[in-house]
């Protein structure tokens, strides 16, 4: 058995000292604390409030860290320690998304899956990746180059044209300190992830710091014998790691301990006739559920749509074809809130640049997605709004190439108060902000490129269900119990078109007891199938 010469086993604090001025660094991670380093985030953190160092960083993550509040990365959000953030989603670590808000420091959003990509192009040092994806929104050139302020000027997107068709080139930026997690380490720091929800983008990072002569530093919960993790268990080879941190209190999450149903060694019960309450999000998620057919593949994205997979097992539906979720399950339910991502009786695991590779080359056949504001064109934002930065995650990969998709969420917002009884739901308080605009001030999804693709774009909403034609939106549907002027038309600024054979919602949709649906969705009766 090889051994080491020198212990990699350090301390929080010796690992943060390898971290240099103007580094650029990489993390792994998702939001609630999956897979997050937690210790070597709040000591990296620490060590700068103490001595001003490091300085002047580049911050790289593919994936939002936090709880949408002071945790994740939001401790590093200190003036003079980070000089540039390349992000993925940002509003689970809101601090450095209001640095880049208040202009202190240079921000770019990318999609989560060209980050994933761009990671790995560096890895074998390559200048970036050409992709389609980004194009017709923000994050091109034309627009903004993903650029979120006017301290960021450096241009790393740019246009090309290859045999006629339009990419955009991304520039990857070579990472020097890679902050990953895993759950256990040998003591040649050779690493397992048995208790971890995911695997992130945790060895293209490892390898990307490694190959380009920099530092890998691994937060795991215990260290074990050299030589004794199966080898099929290993996720990143030790030769890669420089320095190991042990947590010993490391919990999956930040409820914490270990949940066995989370990490996949169990499979839980979920026969149970108990139901989820019925309220506005539930209505969204049923009449979603039409939108999805036997055997298909699709995914679930954070928010509104994110209780599918739930409503589905309600329905008995759950076996009929798969969710995903893009840091890599397959197959299960997702958890909700700051814990989407972890996912309950999952069938599988991906590597998340592998799971965005299938996403981009068009495999998945639906995807539910939320929305902020929609407008007559039926584009989408999602990623800034109210001036405030969120992020796009995986949202631009997953709905520019879906064949299917399905955005969701309420009419309005801010206060809206419904009652759903009878079969039917009346609107109480009609939310303050509209959310169907003129105009979106920022595209995160192009209804008209959407048009050009052949894509199948529906937004469903508590009360009513819009189609995209190649006249922009028409309404499709409309909830029973609602008044067309008065709850729809007036509380969106722009008119849509109205179908010919304008359809009632079905009433199951607002019944508190399973809708009973199997039958008939398994034989494509329901939706106007």
């Amino acid at each position: 058995m090889g051994k080491t010469s020198k212990s990699k086993i350090m301390t929080a604090e010796a690992a943060a000292q390898l971290v240099k001025d103007g580094d650029v660094v990489g993390f792994c991670g998702a939001g609630g604390g999956i897979t997050e380093p937690t210790t070597v985030i709040t000591t990296l953190a620490e060590r700068f409030k103490a001595e001003q160092h490091p300085q002047d960083l580049t911050l790289i993550h593919t994936t939002g860290l936090g709880d949408r509040n002071d945790r994740g990365m939001s401790p590093l959000a200190q003036s003079g320690m980070v000089k540039r953030i390349i992000g993925g989603h940002w509003a689970q670590s809101p601090r450095l998304a209001e640095m880049a808000e208040r202009n202190e420091v240079e921000a770019y959003n990318f999609p989560q899956g060209v980050i994933c990509q761009l990671t790995r192009a560096a890895v074998s040092k390559q200048p970036g990746i050409y992709t389609h994806v980004g194009l017709g929104t923000f994050i091109d050139p034309d627009q903004a180059g993903g650029k979120l302020n006017e301290k960021t000027q450096e241009e790393l997107v740019k246009k090309d044209t290859i045999d006629g068709k339009e990419y955009l080139f991304y520039k990857a930026t070579p990472i020097d300190v890679a902050i990953i997690r895993g759950t256990t380490a040998d003591s040649d720091g050779y690493i397992s992830m048995e208790d971890e929800i995911i695997y992130a983008d945790a060895l293209v990072l490892a390898q990307a710091a490694h190959n380009n002569g920099g530092k890998v530093i691994v937060q795991v919960q215990k260290v074990v014998k050299a030589g004794t993790l199966h080898p099929r268990q290993v996720k990143i080879p030790g030769f890669y790691v420089d320095a190991l941190v042990v947590d010993e209190n490391q919990t999956q999450l930040y409820s914490g301990g270990v949940n066995r149903f989370l990490s996949g060694d169990y499979t839980a019960c979920t026969d149970s006739t108990e139901l989820i309450a019925l309220n506005q999000r539930k209505v969204i998620g049923r009449r979603a559920l039409f939108e999805i057919s036997a055997g298909n593949v699709g995914n679930v994205g954070v928010g509104i749509a994110d209780g599918i997979g739930i409503i589905a097992r309600e329905e008995g539906l759950q076996d009929e074809f798969t969710l995903t979720v893009e840091t890599g399950a397959v197959g299960g339910e997702s958890a909700q809130g700051i814990f989407f991502g972890a996912t309950l009786n999952s069938r599988a695991l991906m590597e998340m640049p592998a799971q965005f590779d299938f996403y981009d080359g068009g495999g998945l056949d639906a995807c539910f997605l939320s929305f902020a504001e929609v407008d007559a064109k039926g584009n989408v934002n999602v990623h800034r709004f109210n001036g405030k930065i969120v992020g796009t995650g995986g949202f631009v990969d997953i709905c520019q190439n879906t064949q299917k998709v399905v955005f969701c969420g309420t009419l309005t917002a801010g206060g809206l108060k419904t009652e759903i009884s009878e079969e039917k739901i009346e609107i109480q308080q009609e939310g303050r902000f509209k959310k169907f605009i003129e105009e979106v001030p920022e595209i995160t999804f192009n209804g008209t490129d959407a048009i050009a693709r052949g894509q199948e774009v529906y937004y469903v909403t508590e009360r009513a269900v819009f189609k995209l034609t190649e006249k922009g939106l028409e309404l499709i549907e409309i909830a029973p119990g609602v008044d067309l002027e008065k709850d729809i038309m007036q509380q969106m600024a722009f008119r849509p078109n109205i179908a010919e054979n304008l359809q009632v919602m079905d009433g199951r949709l607002f019944n508190p007891r399973v809708m009973g649906i199997q039958e008939e969705w398994l034989n494509n009766q329901l939706g106007g199938k």
